[in-house]
């Protein structure tokens, strides 16, 4: 078990990346804090943490667009379980459209969730990791936050943030001990693409199951070492 007793908090927990992942951690032994705004998909996901793992898991259904909201997750997940060793920021929304549909009210989404809520949560944990002087942070830019595509530059503009977010944070944060990841996915066949009108091959996209693994791999990474950044696309989806 690579994550005995490691606390990680997994931010869009409820679905996708951060679901699976929060599996994958609870398997290797993780205490888990599950965050996301809807508070029933979390605790379907702790029940079963709890019968197939015998896993501790605690429920905080947060808005990561809300600044007060993440500080009290994290604030919290310190009252009970003591430290933060872990956290995903694998909260996100996307839409790909043409700038000149791109709606206002759809690009402020984007930034304010997949980029102010990764800069909050990154934030706030990162305070408690500099002072265990020890912790890992691991982010989820994707491939659009490495190279763009057409529709992408709504999303893509997000993204590109949390790369340099993360970048930034390294130079910041190495001296305390704590780790950033970057995993640039390219294509995982989530309930992203539900809602995208863009034609996509769903089934030789990434599956979820595969970018857990890699989350997963992250974070198990011998004490000295850092898996810094890391492209993973299907070989019909390269950029």
């Amino acid at each position: 078990m690579k994550l005995l007793n490691k606390v990680a908090v997994v931010t869009g927990a409820g679905r996708g990346i951060g679901r699976e992942s929060a599996r994958l951690f609870a398997r290797e032994g993780a205490k888990l804090v599950l965050a996301s705004r809807t508070q029933s998909e979390l605790e379907t996901l702790a029940k079963e943490l709890l019968d197939y793992h015998d896993a501790d898991a605690l429920v905080f259904p947060c808005d990561v667009t809300k600044s007060s909201e993440v500080k009290a997750l994290m604030e919290k997940t310190v009252e009970t379980f003591g430290r933060i060793d872990i956290l995903l920021n694998a909260a996100g929304v996307g839409y790909l459209k043409p700038v000149t549909e791109l709606s206002v009210e759809e690009f402020d989404e984007m930034i304010d969730v997949n980029l102010k809520g990764t800069f909050y949560a990154s934030k706030f944990a990162a305070e408690v990791m500099a002072k265990q002087k020890s912790g890992h942070i691991i982010n989820l830019p994707g491939i659009l936050g490495k190279a763009v595509m057409r529709m992408s530059s709504g999303y893509s503009a997000s993204k590109y943030g949390v790369t340099g977010l993360s970048k930034a944070m390294t130079q910041d944060l190495m001296r305390d001990g704590v780790k950033i990841t970057l995993l640039h996915f390219g294509g995982v066949d989530t309930s992203f693409w539900d809602k995208i009108t863009m034609r996509v091959q769903r089934d030789k996209m990434l599956t979820v199951q595969q970018a857990a693994e890699m989350v997963l791999l992250s974070a198990t990474q011998p004490s000295h070492l850092v898996l810094g950044e890391l492209v993973l696309q299907p070989e019909s989806h390269q950029l």
